[in-house]
């Protein structure tokens, strides 16, 4: 693959995660942190395979960055109390699990990682279900009632 042609392909997937960012419910761009965060832990894992010390380090960085940056700040602990807290506490230990990864270069520790984001983007995901469920059936008994067909019969 070309230089120019790879270029092409990272700015059109710049723009398809810009697009479904600006369109995307709350629920729905945690959804994508998870996937982001997942998708760092699986390029790690493979340059684990590679032994690309360099790349491995990045990746997990990037799954980090996306855990503190993005998932922990997004948890109101106040309002969430329990789940908050325990969500807190889940990430705290997946952050451990890759920094040991990256120190160790312990392929099990990047696919415990991996497998808890996955889980939880899996409940994130039938929230986000069942909110456009709800939104839907809102605007469904918001739409007015319809008109009954006109009859050419007798007026």
């Amino acid at each position: 693959m070309t230089a120019r042609v790879e270029q092409a392909l990272d700015a059109y997937q710049r723009l398809e995660i810009e697009t479904g960012v600006a369109a995307a419910s709350p629920q729905k761009l945690v959804v994508m942190l998870y996937e982001g965060a997942a998708k760092a832990i699986y390029n790690a894992k493979a340059a684990v395979a590679r032994k690309d010390v360099g790349a491995r380090g990045a990746s997990i960085s990037r799954a980090i960055a996306i855990i503190d940056e993005g998932l922990r700040p997004a948890l109101d602990l106040e309002a969430g109390g329990d789940i908050a807290a325990n969500l807190m506490a889940l990430y705290e230990y997946i952050v451990n699990r890759l920094l040991y990864a990256n120190l160790k270069g312990d392929e099990p520790s990047l696919d415990e990682a991996a497998s808890l984001l996955v889980e939880l983007k899996g409940a994130w995901e039938a929230l986000e279900r069942q909110g456009r469920q709800a939104q839907l059936e809102r605007s469904q008994a918001d739409e007015p009632a319809q008109r009954p067909a006109l009859s050419y019969g007798r007026v």
